[in-house]
């Protein structure tokens, strides 16, 4: 007895030793500062001068009662509502369509592929020459289907610049979910195809009855990292519009990043990072066991 619990001893120390440089790494650009912004988020401090001020929770009682910050947490539910009704059924769909064509198609997955392969700023750039309502190619098009009526500010207008950039970012990550649900399909036997079609199930009957419920499981998880992404989400809508106009396309990220280095109001900066970790963490949580509940 005294020898196994030399041998675990000795095997949990290697198991440890072994992972000690990702846990190091992970507490020191990961844990600590989660742990530095919350107690920056106890300071008014621009970031740059030796001396910060300590408020307590000031900054915490000026977050509740910020309406840009919770216009820019609404913006992000929206963006998750969004996200997942659009990406979703749009890559599922793309997926089977590619996973019934086989080898045939595998170019196709590469050209689908190739947005999520582009940098965010430079998907932003693009677009924001597409957008353009006066020389901009969409612009172009419509002028070209003699549908000029329907042009606008896309970007300018705060009824519009929301689902116009949310559009992009779609276009974007959809390729991603896309590649997710074909990883999923190549898992389901071959031989229930098989089956399903020597009972004289149709191609429609098959996707519904057999190859969706399997699917449901990675569309969970699909979801869940939908859900947490949108939460955090920052780069494509700061280079498109950074936030404007009139904080239509504000999110938490981005409000984050121009009180913290724009307006060199750290301590801030610091109290909308730590609501967001404690927002982002929550709800991933939530999703999780939501999701946990229902396959039990």
């Amino acid at each position: 007895m005294q020898k196994d619990r030399s041998i675990k001893l000795v095997q949990n120390i290697g198991i440890l030793l072994f992972l000690a440089p990702a846990l190091i790494l992970i507490g020191i650009y990961i844990i600590w500062p989660i742990i530095m912004s919350f107690d920056l988020s106890m300071f008014e401090w621009d970031g740059v001068s030796p001396q910060k001020i300590y408020v307590g929770l000031k900054n915490w009682k000026d977050l509740l009662q910020d309406s840009i910050f919770w216009q820019a947490f609404l913006n992000n539910v929206k963006f998750i509502f969004l996200s997942i009704i659009i990406e979703m059924p749009i890559a599922i769909l793309l997926a089977v369509l590619l996973d019934r064509g086989g080898k045939k198609f595998d170019v196709f997955k590469s050209l689908f592929y190739l947005p999520m392969l582009m940098s965010s700023v430079a998907i932003g750039v693009l677009f924001k020459y597409i957008y353009d309502p006066s020389f901009g190619l969409l612009s172009g098009i419509l002028s070209f289907l003699h549908l000029d009526f329907l042009n606008q500010d896309w970007l300018g207008d705060p009824k519009v610049a929301f689902y116009s950039v949310v559009a992009v970012i779609c276009w974007q990550y959809i390729p991603f979910y896309m590649i997710f649900f074909i990883a999923a399909l190549s898992n389901i036997p071959h031989e229930l195809y098989e089956a399903a079609k020597i009972d004289g199930a149709t191609q429609g009957q098959y996707f519904w009855r057999i190859e969706l419920p399997l699917l449901s499981p990675s569309i969970k998880t699909a979801c869940i990292l939908s859900l947490i992404g949108s939460l955090k989400y920052f780069d494509l809508i700061y280079v498109m519009t950074e936030g404007g106009p009139s904080n239509a396309t504000e999110l938490m990220a981005t409000y984050m990043y121009k009180n913290a280095f724009a307006s060199f109001k750290m301590g801030y900066g610091s109290t909308i990072a730590s609501a967001m970790f404690m927002i982002i963490t929550t709800a991933g949580i939530l999703a999780y066991f939501a999701t946990k509940r229902r396959e039990a």
